[in-house]
């Protein structure tokens, strides 16, 4: 019996849309549909591991170097002044699609922080701010 796929099985696989950021043979980034600030992305191994716990060694590099390839393209490209990394790593710590992604969450040093804020992008504006950090992910 096959097991139901993930959303962001769905994602990689193309039967759900995404604002590509970035992809290589292991790790997809995209754009949150529920960004918590302008860039807020998600860093996703291909392959589903439900959480860190079941990443394997081999893997670590992959997804983290996917991940600061990312926020330091989210420095220059946004710009901005930091970046959260949030990993919610099982149900008690808020995780709710079992298929390990990293946040990636843009700051401004007087943002005043993010829980709890919603980001609504213009039209058009989501793609142009893929496309600013895509434009400064270095290989």
């Amino acid at each position: 019996m096959q097991k139901d796929k993930t959303v962001f099985e769905k994602i990689i696989d193309g039967e759900i849309p995404s604002t590509k950021i970035y992809e290589d043979e292991y790790t997809y980034a995209f754009l949150d549909i529920s960004p918590n600030t302008r860039g807020h992305t998600l860093v996703v191994p291909k392959k589903a591991y439900s959480d860190l716990y079941n990443l394997p060694e081999n893997e670590i590099e992959n997804f983290f170097g996917t991940v600061k390839k990312i926020t330091n393209a989210m420095k220059e490209g946004i710009p901005c002044d930091g970046v959260n990394v949030v990993i919610n790593n099982g149900a008690a710590a808020g995780q709710v699609v079992f298929h390990l992604h990293a946040h990636l969450i843009p700051r401004q040093t007087d943002d005043r922080g993010y829980f709890g804020k919603k980001y609504i992008y213009s039209d058009g504006d989501a793609e142009l701010v893929a496309k600013k950090i895509s434009n400064k992910i270095e290989s």
